[in-house]
C-alpha cells in the first residue's frame, strides 16, 4: 500500500482544513464549559447542543439532524441526564415517546456557550475583517448545499 507523501506541494485538501477548523472549534467549547464550571462536558455533548431546540425533541429527531443514529444519540442523552444537562419526559403530542428538554442547569450551560460563540464570532470579524468572514460563511454555505445536505 502507498502513502500519499507530506512533502508534497499539493495544498491541504479543504476537507482536512474543514475538519481541522471544526475539531478545533468543538475543543474550544469544551475547553471554555471547563473553564466555565462544567467539568464534564466532552466534544460529543456539541452535537446535541448545537441541535436541541428549547422546546426540547425527540431522540430519533436529534439524531436525525446530527447525521448519527438513534441509538448513538440514544447513548448520548442518558449521558447528559446523568449529568443533569437534560431531562427525559413523556411527549405531550405521544405519550409513547420521550421528550428530551434541558434542565434549569443545562439551558444555563446551553446559554454560556451560545454566548461563547457569538464571541468567538466577533472575534474571527476582527481577525479577518467583517468581509472576509461573510465570505467563509458564504462559501461553507454554499459547499453544503451542492453537496446536497
Amino acid at each position: 500500500m502507498s502513502r500519499v507523501s507530506s512533502e508534497s506541494s499539493e495544498p491541504t485538501p479543504l476537507l482536512v482544513l474543514i475538519e481541522r477548523a471544526h475539531r478545533a472549534m468543538q475543543q474550544d467549547m469544551v475547553r471554555f464549559s471547563h473553564e466555565s464550571g462544567y467539568p464534564d462536558a466532552r466534544p460529543a455533548h456539541n452535537a446535541v447542543f448545537g441541535r436541541l431546540p428549547l422546546e426540547g425533541a425527540r431522540t430519533s429527531d436529534l439524531a436525525a439532524r446530527a447525521g448519527v443514529t438513534r441509538q448513538s444519540m440514544g447513548e448520548l442523552v442518558r449521558e447528559m441526564v446523568d449529568l443533569g444537562i437534560l431531562q427525559m419526559t413523556p411527549d405531550p403530542q405521544d405519550g409513547r415517546a420521550k421528550l428530551v428538554t434541558y434542565t434549569p442547569d443545562g439551558l444555563s450551560q446551553a446559554r454560556s456557550g451560545r454566548e461563547h460563540i457569538l464571541d468567538l464570532e466577533q472575534r474571527f470579524i476582527e481577525e479577518f475583517g467583517a468581509a472576509d468572514y461573510q465570505t467563509a460563511r458564504d462559501v461553507l454555505e454554499r459547499l453544503v448545499k451542492v453537496l446536497g445536505d
